[in-house]
């Protein structure tokens, strides 16, 4: 009773905008942006460069210290997708999400024992705790 009413649609390479391949190309085309991997890699090198210098000149508080640990690890892991990305490869996203759990243990292992050392001393200062 439908099928008289309803057309197969088939996949026909003569139509016009029929191919898919040929529209997720030229939307690639259109709105992907190429970059240098040298952009990318300065970006990841200041990013550790602050870090470490959030980690040496900061002598006063603990919680800048451990912003920037986690600084300087976040900027490696950047530094490992793009490499992964560039040499095709997917080991440089295992040792990313490795990476990431450790900081995050890192971090909240660090976070507890200063909530409790603010808990018995009143303070965070770096000061206090080397003595």
């Amino acid at each position: 009773m439908y099928s008289s009413a309803v057309e197969h649609w088939t996949f026909n390479p003569q139509v016009l905008g029929s191919n898919p391949s040929a529209l997720i190309e030229n939307f690639l085309n259109k709105h992907m942006i190429t970059t240098n991997i040298n952009y990318i890699l300065n970006i990841t090198i200041v990013l550790f460069l602050i870090g470490s210098l959030g980690l040496v000149l900061n002598r006063k508080n603990v919680l800048i210290t451990i912003m920037s640990i986690e600084l300087m690890l976040l900027s490696v892991n950047l530094n490992f997708i793009i490499f992964s990305i560039y040499l095709d490869d997917v080991v440089g996203y295992i040792f990313v999400l490795f990476i990431l759990t450790i900081a995050a243990t890192e971090s909240a292992i660090g976070l507890a024992i200063l909530s409790i050392y603010y808990k018995l001393k009143q303070t965070i200062q770096m000061d206090m705790v080397k003595n």
